[in-house]
């Protein structure tokens, strides 16, 4: 009997009935932590760009690809904070000072920050 183009290359099949089925696994992959930015591209993946999402899902680099994507968006997200927080003149003093307007004008930059993450990075 001749060998077919998958038992060339070193698939096995097994034996179901009268059928022979092609044993298929994906290739291991490195598990990593995927954090929130992470997260939201995977939904994002899912929804919206579904046959990019099975592309990674199938070639086993989905974790890897996730894990990078929420390492870029992190940084990202670190360096605004940080810049916006000089552009306002918002020091450890006003913390110090007063706690709410300090509070209050941090939160603002984290929502500011998260949304041009998103834009730029997630949800592309």
């Amino acid at each position: 009997m001749r060998k077919t183009i998958f038992e060339k290359i070193g698939g096995e099949f097994e034996r179901q009935g009268n059928c022979l089925i092609p044993c298929l696994a994906l290739p291991p992959e490195k598990e990593q932590p995927i954090g929130l930015f992470g997260r939201q591209h995977l939904d994002y993946l899912k929804q919206c760009r579904k046959v990019t999402y099975t592309n990674l899902l199938t070639s086993g680099r989905l974790n890897t690809y996730l894990a990078d994507i929420d390492k870029q968006a992190q940084e990202r997200f670190e360096r605004l904070i940080e810049g916006m927080k000089q552009a306002q003149g918002i020091t450890e003093r006003l913390k110090e000072e007063n706690a709410l307007e300090w509070l209050g004008r941090m939160n603002n930059i984290r929502a500011c920050a998260r949304e041009i993450v998103n834009e730029e990075i997630i949800y592309t």
